[in-house]
């Protein structure tokens, strides 16, 4: 996973976009944690919409 926030938050939203239902389908599949992606965006301004599936 990207250290870089905006690195992390365009390579996450591609991958909600155009592969997974939802962010724990991802994580689970790609064995990364939830929480820790939530802090790292979260530290950058952002937050999960599950309606949109995306950070925003």
């Amino acid at each position: 996973m990207p250290e870089d926030p905006m690195i992390l938050l365009s390579y996450v939203n591609l991958k909600l976009r155009d592969f997974y239902p939802g962010l724990d389908a991802m994580c689970e599949d790609m064995d990364v944690s939830r929480a820790e992606i939530e802090e790292k965006l979260g530290g950058a301004g952002f937050c999960y919409n599950a309606e949109q599936n995306r950070f925003v």
